[in-house]
């Protein structure tokens, strides 16, 4: 309790076997007195007076403000609201408590007034009691007590590592009579609307009063379940120097600092001293600092996951992440995973220079595709400086490298509202010695922690690759043909053609339309797609859904100098619907094959839609491009064959659903354990174009 709060009304002192055996606790000295009183006063807390009320000889405990000790005495104010109860009451003790141990000071009266009462310094104070845990007042925390179909509201009265006080009342006067003290109940626990603590508890005791009840609630479990069993467990580092923790307790709001003695990409451990503990398991604390070699920190949610004790170590409590930012991922991912294997970089600052000379080496930018960007390597070179030294979160990459020569890279860049797209993939190897399978199992380490976060933004991961390559034929096409659900993971064909931008505003056949995407064809387009395909392409590109109320893709690729938007156009004849085309606009080379700033059509109507008038409503959309050729990508593939067009050549679109992200980690790192000769002979191939 401290000035700012109010002051609650007396109560009845009932512990009177205390003071009976004075002699029974510990003594403290005058001076180790002083400095804890002293000490309380700083801290803005107020004490108990003991008086014994003069008409009922029964002992009240009543506030008071503490004045700052310096002499032979100590002086007591009292606020307005206790004074009414002092007139000719018998002062007897003061009592303070530093949340671990109840203090009393015996009181011989010096002086009383109407405002304060001052007594003699004592030769010696005495130590009441130990807690094993430190117990704090709370206030502003709203608690919500769950039991089968018992509910009651009201507020945190005090905390500590062990058990916490609540006051609530139910729903409906009397219904205290179907909370049954012997059950767990839920328990959940509000600062600022946000939740700070969910778990189940069971009451160790309770007041008796039916309307409004005191209950001390203490955790049923000291591990919480997180729902799923993982077959690999992300692996936990020690790191050195020693990250910390700082962060405001949620219930006490004091500032809390902690050594971190493992660090994994989806959480921490931490030890304390009993003195020291404050966490509980179910705690949710909504903004840690992890401050690593004080010059990183790095901002996460965290929830505590269990708490252990062990003589060696005494107490240590293990914290989940629940969501953090890409940049605070990366950082955090790059100090785990350099400890692992310090040829691994993630979202390191890259030598962009570098960069190139490994893409051209590694045979990512074949000759075919360096005709194709060449006109606009200027511009491409400033989108990747952009993106691999100035690193947005809209990007976010894994490499392998040695003396600052790259060996192994990866990259996902942010490319759809809720979606991110594998920008690159491919490796060389070191001295004779293939790297790829080692890589990817990091990544594959790093992508298991990025998925879960929902401050990442990743409903969906997807990838374009050739049917023939057989690197990712085998990895990802693999898990799709393994898994066998298109809502888990799909894999859809399109076939690819060049299309130049100089041939636009050809005129639209008579009785066609093309228009501006409604959400009224959705359900023709849906139908057709779950027929041919079932998969998830129509869940990333999000047709007729509005815009979320949050920063859009535009804006935050705008807001890093970078441009991307997508526009999707609905091909008509006399109303029905034939196509769909969605015009997707980057800067030029965002995507080294362009898939970022082309055009992706899915025909519903093979048979009903021929190739010139296609092609006349791609011209009537090329005009807002500004090179000399763009992709045009189509589903099915089949089209352009069954209209006798020459497709130059076809690609997967693999898409992943978040959801899956763990069944997904898990088959790459298993795969990656395999050493059968095939694999050997197969799997560290260059992620190239044939």
């Amino acid at each position: 309790m401290n000035e700012s709060e109010k002051i609650p009304a007396p109560l009845l002192f009932q512990n009177t076997d205390l003071l009976r055996n004075l002699e029974s606790g510990r003594a403290i000295s005058q001076k180790q007195l002083i400095n804890l009183w002293n000490s309380h006063h700083f801290a803005d807390g107020m004490v108990y007076v003991q008086l014994r009320h003069p008409k009922y000889k029964e002992d009240i405990l009543v506030w008071a403000h503490p004045e700052p000790c310096g002499g032979d005495s100590m002086t007591c104010r009292w606020p307005e609201e206790s004074r009414e109860f002092i007139e000719n009451a018998d002062i007897l003790s003061v009592i303070f408590t530093n949340g671990l141990s109840l203090l009393l000071v015996p009181s011989q009266l010096k002086d009383v007034e109407r405002d304060y009462f001052t007594i003699h310094l004592p030769e010696n104070g005495y130590v009441l009691g130990q807690r094993r845990a430190r117990r704090y007042l709370c206030k502003d925390i709203k608690v919500e007590v769950v039991q089968n179909g018992f509910y009651a509201q009201g507020r945190l009265v005090d905390f500590s590592a062990l058990a916490f006080s609540v006051e609530v009342s139910p729903e409906e006067v009397g219904s205290f009579r179907w909370f049954n003290a012997g059950k767990p109940s839920t328990i959940h626990l509000y600062r600022n609307e946000l939740m700070v603590f969910s778990s189940s508890c069971k009451c160790i005791r309770q007041t008796s009063d039916h309307a409004t009840r005191n209950i001390v609630f203490s955790p049923t479990v000291s591990q919480l379940s997180q729902g799923f069993k993982k077959k690999f467990r992300n692996p936990r580092v020690e790191v050195n120097p020693l990250p910390k923790i700082t962060f405001d307790h949620p219930a006490t709001r004091k500032k809390i600092q902690l050594d971190v003695y493992n660090l994994s990409t989806s959480g921490f451990a931490v030890h304390v001293a009993a003195e020291e503990d404050v966490l509980m398991a179910g705690m949710i604390i909504p903004d840690v600092t992890i401050n690593y070699g004080g010059t990183m920190k790095i901002k996460c949610k965290a929830q505590v996951l269990y708490r252990g004790e062990d003589k060696k170590e005494g107490i240590h409590y293990g914290f989940g992440i629940l969501d953090m930012n890409v940049v605070s991922y990366d950082r955090l991912s790059h100090i785990v995973i350099n400890v692992i294997d310090p040829h691994i970089h993630v979202a390191d600052e890259v030598d962009v220079n570098q960069l190139w000379e490994f893409l051209f080496e590694s045979g990512f930018i074949y000759p075919k595709k360096y005709k194709h960007v060449q006109a606009y390597r200027h511009i491409i070179k400033e989108t990747y400086r952009k993106l691999y030294r100035e690193n947005p979160e809209i990007i976010t990459h894994v490499t392998y490298q040695r003396n600052g020569r790259i060996y192994a890279h990866m990259s996902w860049v942010r490319s759809y509202e809720r979606t991110w797209m594998v920008h690159h993939l491919a490796a060389r190897p070191f001295k004779d010695r293939r790297t790829g399978l080692q890589f990817l199992k990091q990544t594959m380490r790093y992508f298991d922690g990025y998925y879960r976060l929902p401050g990442v933004g990743m409903d969906y991961m997807m990838f374009y690759f050739r049917p023939e390559n057989k690197f990712p034929s085998y990895f990802f096409g693999g898990f799709a043909r393994h898994f066998n659900d298109p809502r888990a993971c799909s894999l859809d064909l399109f076939s690819y053609l060049s299309y130049p931008t100089s041939d636009k505003n050809q005129q639209i056949p008579a009785g066609w339309s093309l228009e501006s995407f409604m959400p009224s064809d959705i359900d023709e387009l849906d139908r057709f797609y779950n027929n041919v395909s079932g998969g998830l392409l129509l869940d990333v590109l999000r047709l007729g859904k509005e815009q979320e109320d949050v920063e859009s893709l535009s804006e935050l690729y705008a807001r890093h100098g970078l441009k991307r938007s997508y526009q999707s156009f609905s091909l008509k004849e006399k109303g029905m619907l034939k196509a769909v085309l969605i015009v997707n606009q980057s800067d030029p080379g965002l995507s080294l094959s362009d898939f970022l700033n082309g055009i992706k059509i899915i025909v519903n109507d093979t048979a009903g839609l021929p190739w010139e008038t296609l092609s006349v409503a791609i011209s009537q959309l090329v005009g807002c491009f500004t090179i000399d050729k763009i992709p045009v990508l189509i589903y099915p593939s089949s089209y352009l064959e069954a209209n006798g067009v020459p497709c130059e050549k076809n690609y997967n679109l693999w898409i992943l659903s978040a959801h899956y992200g763990r069944e997904f980690c898990e088959y790459m790192i298993g795969k990656t354990k395999m050493r059968l000769k095939l694999l050997i002979r197969t799997l560290f191939r260059i992620y190239l174009k044939k």
